[in-house]
C-alpha cells in the first residue's frame, strides 16, 4: 500500500479507501460484526488508513462498528464520515445541508464514532435548497472548532462544486478537499466536466461503485452465470436493474479477457484500471466479505499495460459531447490558435 495526499491538503491517505456501507445487516444485505471486523482487520494489515462511512449507512451500525474496531488505535486512521440523508422521517429537518441538519448530525456521529473530532466530513449529497454560502460557512465553523478536520463533497454538480470552492477561497473558508462520486468502467460520464473540475481544483476523487455494483467482476455475464448454476445470484444493493445493460456486460467480458490473458481476476483489472486514471483517483471498496476485500487488494500488485488499457478504454467509451468535441475540430482549433497551437507548449495541461 502506497499513500496519497488528500487533494491540496497534506493529510496522507492510502491509495485504496475501504468503504462500509456493507458494515452491518440492518438493511437485509450486509456483513455481520464478525465478517465486518475481518475486512477491517485485512484493509489495516494491508497498510490501509482511509475509511469512508456514513451517518446513514446501516441505520448507524456503521459509524458504530468503525468506532469501535478504531477505538485503540484512533490516531493511525482517517475516519471520513457524511451527513445530509434522512435520519428521520417525522421533521422535515432531519435532513439536507442546511447548519442544523449538519451541526445535529455531526454530533450524532462522533458518539456512535468514539471520537472527539471528524478526519473528513463529506456533503453526502447537493439538496438545492441549502445556499452555498450557508454550506461553506458552517462547515468553516465546524473546522475552526476542532471538530472536522478537512472537508469534502459528494455527489454533486461540478459547477457548484466549482463555485463553492471558489467562494470559500475568496472569503477565506476552509474549501472542499475531496469529491466522491461514482466512477468506473461502465459510469464514465463524469469525465466530461466532474473529472475535469477535480483536476483543475486539485480536489482528491474517491470513486465509490468502482466495480460498477458488482457488474465488472463479470458474475452477471451469461458464461459465469453459467458456472454458477444452482447458485443464487443476488444483485448488489447499488447495482440495481438499470446497470445490467447489453452495454455494460460487454464491458465486463472485455474486462474478464483481459483478466484471464493477465492471469488477474475481473475485479482487479476493472480496479487497477481506476488507479492508473490518475493520483488523485482513490478507489472506494466496498464488499460483503474478507474475501471479496482480500481480491480488490490484490489490484495493488500489478499495473495495466497500455494494450490492456487501451483495450479496456475503447469497451468503455463514452462521448465527451459538447463543447469539447467542438473545440477539438480541426476547423475549430485553426480558429483559436491561428496555427500554432502545436508550437505552444503548455506545462499546466493534464491528460
Amino acid at each position: 500500500m502506497r499513500y496519497r495526499l488528500l487533494g491540496r491538503s497534506g493529510l496522507r491517505v492510502s491509495e485504496l479507501c475501504l468503504g462500509t456501507m456493507t458494515f452491518g445487516e440492518d438493511w437485509g444485505w450486509g456483513a455481520s460484526r464478525e465478517e465486518s471486523r475481518r475486512m477491517f482487520d485485512a484493509f489495516a494489515e494491508a497498510g490501509g488508513n482511509f475509511i469512508d462511512t456514513a451517518n446513514r449507512y446501516t441505520n448507524g451500525t456503521s459509524e458504530r462498528l468503525v468506532g469501535e474496531f478504531t477505538a485503540a488505535d484512533r490516531e493511525r486512521f482517517v475516519i471520513a464520515t457524511k451527513y445530509t440523508l434522512y435520519t428521520r422521517r417525522d421533521h422535515p429537518n432531519a435532513g439536507g445541508n442546511h447548519r442544523k441538519s449538519l451541526v445535529e448530525a455531526v454530533e450524532a456521529s462522533l458518539r456512535r464514532l468514539q471520537t472527539h473530532y471528524l478526519d473528513v466530513l463529506w456533503v453526502h449529497a447537493w439538496d438545492f435548497l441549502t445556499p452555498v454560502e450557508e454550506v461553506m460557512r458552517a462547515l468553516d465553523d465546524l473546522v475552526r472548532a476542532g471538530r472536522v478536520l478537512y472537508v469534502g463533497v459528494s455527489d454533486t454538480p461540478a459547477w457548484i462544486v466549482a463555485r463553492a470552492n471558489t467562494l470559500a477561497e475568496l472569503r477565506g473558508w476552509t474549501p472542499f478537499v475531496g469529491l466522491q462520486i461514482e466512477y468506473s468502467l461502465i459510469e464514465r460520464t463524469v469525465e466530461r466536466e466532474l473529472i475535469p473540475m477535480a483536476e483543475s481544483l486539485e480536489l482528491a476523487i474517491a470513486a465509490w461503485a468502482p466495480l460498477g455494483g458488482g457488474v465488472l467482476s463479470g458474475k452477471y455475464n451469461p458464461a459465469e452465470r453459467g458456472k454458477r448454476a444452482g447458485e443464487p445470484t443476488r444483485i448488489d444493493p447499488d447495482a440495481p436493474g438499470q446497470r445490467l445493460t447489453g452495454r455494460n456486460l460487454r464491458i465486463a467480458e472485455e474486462v474478464m479477457s483481459v483478466a484471464a490473458a493477465a492471469g488477474r481476476t475481473p475485479s482487479q483489472v476493472a480496479l487497477a484500471w481506476l488507479r492508473g486514471r490518475g493520483d488523485l483517483v482513490i478507489p472506494v471498496l466496498g464488499a460483503r466479505s474478507v474475501k471479496q476485500l482480500s481480491d480488490n487488494l490484490g489490484c495493488l500488485e500489478f499495473d495495466l499495460g497500455a494494450e490492456e488499457r487501451a483495450r479496456l478504454d475503447g469497451a468503455s467509451h463514452v462521448e465527451r459531447g459538447f463543447p469539447y468535441e467542438f473545440l477539438e475540430r480541426e476547423d475549430i482549433r485553426d480558429y483559436v490558435y491561428g496555427g500554432f497551437r502545436g508550437r505552444i507548449e503548455d506545462r499546466r495541461r493534464r491528460g
